[in-house]
Parts: C-alpha cells; sequence; structure tokens
C-alpha cells in the first residue's frame, strides 16, 4: 500500500533490507515443514487466536509488521517492493494464522482506514492492528440488500460527538473472533442510495451489540449474523467523511477484489510445476497415463497461470496507483468463472476416489469440499453478473442499464418498494 502522509523515510537498499530479513527470520521464527497448511474452518478457536497474536507481536516489534504503512501510525513508510521481498523471505516460515481475518484485516479493512480515517484514530488504532492486538471482520452484508451494497439499511445517528448504530449485518466472516467490525451504515435517508452512507469502525464488544454464529449445512460456523441495538460510538471511529461513504467503498472494493496484495515489480511469473494436486489425484486414481486426464490436468494449470498472471497485472496496477474497482473485478469475475471449472476438473480427474476417502486420510474430503464450495466466488463480495456489470460499465464504456433508483431519497426507494403492485399505473 502508498502511504497515507509525506514523511520523510531513508529507504534501506532492498537486497541488504532482504538479506536482513531472511537473517531475523532464521534466527527468530520457526522453519516451516512442507507446504502451508489449508485449515478447516473449526480449526480457527480463541486459542488458535491468541496463539496467532503472539507471532504476530514478535513480528510487529522486529520491525516488520506494516513494512508498507506510514511511521506515524506504526509502520516503516517503506515501498511496497519491500514488504513484497520480506513475504518472500517468509513464505517458508511459520507465521500467525488468523484465517479468513487475516485478509479482512491486513488485506481489506485496514488498509482502507489507512486512506480515509481520522489521523488521531488511526495513531492509537493501526499499531493495534500490526501488533496482532486488533483484528477486524466486515460489517457489510445485509439480509435485504444481497450484493447491493448501496442498499444497507443500518442506521446511523448522530448525537453530538457520538453515532447510534441500529440494524443487521449477516454473512460476517468469523466475527466472533474478531475484535473490530468496519461498518456500512445509512447516516441520510432523504439522499440517494449511494449517498447517504458512511463508514465507522466498531469494536465487537460493544453494548447492544450481538454477534451470533451460523451454523451451516457442512456443520461449520464460519459466518455470523450480527445485530446492531442501540450500538454507540465516539465519532472519531468515523472512517471518511458523513455521507461519502461510496467514495470509502471504492478504496474498500479494490482492496477486497485483489488490489492489496504486495508484489515484487522484478519478480519473474513461471508457469511453476504442473497442476500439483491433480496430478496427485490422478496418481491416486491410476489414470495418470490416461490421455484425457491430462488433457484435464493441462487445462487445470492454464487456469491456474492465467489466473496468476492476472492478480500480478492486477497487483502492478495497483503498485503504479492506476487501479480502480472496475479494474479490479476481472480477478473477482476471473476466479467466480473458473474456480468451479477447475474444481469440476478435479473431481473428474480423482474420479470416486475424490468423492470417498479412508477416514483416516486427513486430506481425503479436500476435493469433495472443494467442489461442494467452488462458487463462493461467483457469489462472495459480489455476483458475477455485479463484476460485469462494473466492468461493462466502468472501463468498456457500455451504457449503464436502466435503474430506477438511482436518483430519488433512499427512504422513497422504500416506500415505493412497499407499496409496489407489480400493475401499471393507471
Amino acid at each position: 500500500m502508498s502511504s497515507a502522509l509525506a514523511e520523510d523515510v531513508a529507504i534501506p537498499d532492498l537486497e541488504a533490507y532482504r538479506l536482513q530479513a531472511r537473517t531475523w527470520l532464521a534466527d527468530n521464527m520457526t522453519r516451516r515443514v512442507g507446504p502451508p497448511e489449508h485449515h478447516e474452518v473449526e480449526y480457527y478457536t480463541p486459542e488458535v487466536i491468541a496463539a496467532g497474536r503472539k507471532l504476530q507481536r514478535r513480528v510487529y516489534e522486529a520491525g516488520y509488521a506494516g513494512i508498507s504503512y506510514p511511521k506515524a501510525y506504526g509502520g516503516q513508510g517503506l515501498p511496497v517492493q519491500y514488504e513484497a521481498a520480506y513475504l518472500e523471505e517468509a513464505k517458508d516460515y511459520v507465521l500467525a494464522d488468523f484465517g479468513i481475518l487475516t485478509g479482512t484485516t491486513f488485506g481489506v479493512c485496514v488498509p482502507t482506514m489507512v486512506a480515509h480515517g481520522q489521523p488521531d484514530f488511526l495513531a492509537e488504532f493501526v499499531p493495534k492492528v500490526l501488533a496482532g492486538e486488533a483484528l477486524v471482520c466486515q460489517f457489510f452484508s445485509e439480509p435485504s440488500s444481497g450484493s447491493d451494497l448501496a442498499g444497507a439499511r443500518t442506521r446511523a445517528t448522530r448525537d453530538g460527538d457520538m453515532w447510534v448504530l441500529n440494524g443487521q449485518k449477516i454473512w460476517s466472516t468469523y466475527a466472533h473472533l474478531a475484535d473490530w467490525g468496519m461498518c456500512l451504515a445509512r447516516s441520510d435517508w432523504d439522499q440517494p442510495k449511494h449517498r447517504g452512507l458512511s463508514w465507522f469502525a466498531v469494536p465487537c464488544d460493544s453494548p447492544g451489540l450481538t454477534i451470533r454464529p451460523i451454523r451451516q449445512i457442512n456443520d461449520t460456523s464460519e459466518f455470523c449474523e450480527d445485530f446492531f441495538d442501540d450500538v454507540t460510538i465516539p465519532d472519531i471511529y468515523r472512517i471518511g467523511d458523513v455521507n461519502e461513504g461510496w467514495t470509502v467503498t471504492q478504496t474498500m472494493l479494490v482492496r477486497e477484489r485483489g488490489g492489496g496484495r504486495p508484489i515484487d515489480a522484478k519478480a519473474e511469473l513461471h508457469p511453476g510445476p504442473l497442476a500439483p494436486d491433480l496430478v496427485e489425484l490422478a496418481r491416486r486414481a491410476g489414470t495418470a497415463a490416461d490421455s484425457t486426464v491430462r488433457q484435464k490436468i493441462a487445462r487445470a494449470h492454464t487456469i491456474d497461470f492465467v489466473g496468476a498472471a492476472l492478480s500480478a497485472r492486477i497487483g502492478e496496477l495497483n503498485r503504479l496507483g492506476r487501479l480502480d474497482a472496475g479494474s479490479a473485478a476481472y480477478g473477482k469475475l476471473f476466479k467466480g468463472v473458473y474456480d468451479p471449472i477447475r474444481a469440476r476438473i478435479a473431481v473428474e480427474v480423482g474420479g470416486p476416489g475424490a468423492l470417498a476417502w479412508d477416514p483416516a486420510d486427513a486430506h481425503g474430503p479436500d476435493t469433495s469440499l472443494y467442489y461442494l464450495n467452488c462458487r463462493i466466488m461467483s457469489i462472495a463480495g459480489g455476483t458475477n453478473e455485479m463484476q460485469r456489470n462494473g466492468i461493462g460499465e466502468r472501463k468498456l464504456g457500455l451504457p449503464r442499464e436502466p435503474s430506477f433508483d438511482t436518483g430519488k431519497p433512499f427512504s422513497q426507494v422504500l416506500r415505493d418498494a412497499t407499496n409496489w403492485t407489480g400493475k401499471p399505473n393507471t
């Protein structure tokens, strides 16, 4: 991320910095054996989160957390290439793992806060985040609005230097394990729907805030529903200007759709080994020599490489300051379209062994679970249809699709929806 403040920061030599990080990691962190572990939802408990906080604190105290964050907010104020270099050196070590909260905290919410938040709040809040003391979830979606983020009905009412929040959020991943949430609320009901919105940072232990995990059909509870009943927070927790929340939203969407990953501009992109997970599935199934199976594996490998190239391109646009929500939507749409295709290929390559497994095999259910969850990215964070609209209208210059509510006060939109009969006016 680029610095939000003008700072005089001594820029060290990049290779010397990389060597310093390599030495520190070897002396202070545990080298991982084997590839990164993939943990299921229920793995993340308060105890696991607490262990991650200790590791994050160690990294923070050494100066390797928030490398590209402003120094005034507890970071190092260095260019993003230095963060990319550190992450490259750290990829084989055991680091703090907060599950989805790692991405929502460090990849989406806090960088958005740094771009739009109030300096006094950020100076106190961001160092706690970098030290692992404040993990942030997303209070975005609502039961009544689906992918229409601008249709938020959670109400923010100003009371002097305080705000009172009332409403409901849903699908808040790991909210029950988070310390704070970034919340979108409607602060002016007489403005059109994309105006009259404001963002707030909300402590998850606030009086009046109830967070309930949702038990899903697969017997896991990563999502929560959240009820705001007269939740009172100070104005300093407001992120961005009053009623200008859609500007903040654009920054957030860029981050959520992949624009927040630090990249090394000099790193070369290579196809890498041929889809290792699928090759292993084929060997288990005894079909590695089958020409049809080989074609399927080759197609999956192509998907992997094209996706990596697209991700690198989006990251480069972000580094150059040329990335907007429309461009970032390409990455989100790619995963929404091709995750299901690749998951189907895995099932076909694995055959019956991908659908039934020895209970003693810890990785036995991986392929079938991936297939069951493969459409997540076509829905979560905005559907494929929403991404296509954004690309068409923002990047390709296509006419905006007809909208009956764009210019109306939001209160009128709700009244019209309530009174709608479906019959033509006479």
